[in-house]
This record gives C-alpha cells, structure tokens and sequence, in this order.
C-alpha cells in the first residue's frame, strides 16, 4: 500500500451506545458489519458511501465522531 494514500483516506469512528436486544435481524447484522460486538465498542472504518448507508440504517444504536 502507498503510505501517502493512508494519509489522504478519511475515516470514521462508530461507537455502540444502545444495545442490539429486541432490534431486527438485519439490523444486528449491520452492526456486526460495522466490527462492533458489545455495548461501548468502537470501529475505525474507512468513510465511504457503503458504510455510511450502513451508519445511516443503524443510527438510532450508534455514535460517530
């Protein structure tokens, strides 16, 4: 990988902060997705149109910042 390129790319840090029980299927599927497993977990993703759509579905669950 060109180091360069790491610097330019921009991310996004996706914190749990409600817990997945009693929420759909798909939605725990998405979270899961997104590298969080338990209450309080953070994710450092690369900021693109598939994972913001993934933020977008589940954002009543997460933090991003």
């Amino acid at each position: 990988m060109n180091p360069k390129a790491d610097k330019d790319s921009k991310t996004v840090t996706v914190t749990l902060v409600k817990s997945i029980n009693g929420t759909r299927e798909s939605h725990r599927a998405t979270v899961r997705g997104l590298g969080l497993r338990r209450l309080n977990s953070s994710s450092v993703l690369e900021d693109t149109p598939a994972v913001r759509g993934m933020i977008n579905k589940v954002s009543y669950l997460v933090k991003v910042s």
